[in-house]
């Protein structure tokens, strides 16, 4: 990793009146800045998007609510919209190759789940990886899942992402040896408390090795799955 010296640090901040951007991030973590679209108005989102692909041709924004994917629909076409993750991401042109070591494997245990799944697998596939998804294969009917550990085994990473009481990656973590990253959804009944329960559930799993994040950031499980792709 090459950082530039940090008296060069203010040609990579771009400052705008709402936002300040860090065009330094492809150096300090290894991919630009992602757009976080929540609480930002199309326009606002749109501006940001501009300066990134000035800079680099690309951007990824998540989070992003129908106005917001219409107005980057419409000033950046060859934008790929997924409204089920709620991401727009415009590739480089070319796009670049795979530079991921492995597959990153998001697993979800309903279908309810992919929202959240599909932020993830859209955010390892804009920071270079290879991704394969395995959907609706909770512990409901874990044959469903026992059908598929040819695929859970030849992964590089997993991403499980479970609501309800979030049993999902114990399972999961106790058939391989590869690192699980356990995403716990705000999908169940009153008793879940909007995901609080299958959070506590993965905390507190005894399958050793899973790490834990934050309740529907998919974004965050591809973001430290990608890290773990290219160690």
């Amino acid at each position: 990793m090459n950082i530039p010296d940090p008296t060069d640090w203010g040609r990579l901040i771009e400052r705008l009146s709402f936002a300040t951007i860090d065009h330094l991030r492809p150096e300090t973590q290894g991919h630009q800045e992602v757009i976080f679209c929540s609480g930002k108005t199309p326009e606002q989102v749109v501006a940001i998007a501009e300066r990134l692909v000035e800079r680099g041709g690309h951007f990824l924004a998540t989070r992003a609510e129908p106005a917001q994917q219409d107005a980057l629909a419409e000033r950046f076409p060859r934008a790929d919209v997924n409204g089920l993750g709620r991401t727009v991401y415009l590739s480089p042109d070319p796009e670049p190759a795979i530079s991921g070591r492995g597959t990153i494997l998001v697993v979800t245990a309903g279908t309810s789940d992919l929202p959240v799944a599909e932020e993830a697998a859209v955010t390892a596939r804009a920071f270079r990886n290879r991704v394969e998804r395995l959907t609706d294969v909770g512990v409901a009917g874990i044959h469903r899942l026992l059908t598929q550990t040819e695929a859970l085994r030849t992964a590089s990473v997993i991403i499980v992402v479970a609501g309800m009481e979030g049993a999902l990656p114990s399972v999961v973590g106790g058939l391989v040896r590869v690192p699980v990253i356990a995403v716990p959804t705000s999908v169940g009944y009153g008793a879940s408390f909007g995901g609080v329960a299958a959070l506590l559930a993965m905390l507190n799993s005894c399958v050793s090795g899973i790490t834990v994040v934050n309740i529907d950031n998919g974004f965050g499980a591809a973001a430290a799955a990608s890290r773990i792709n290219h160690t």
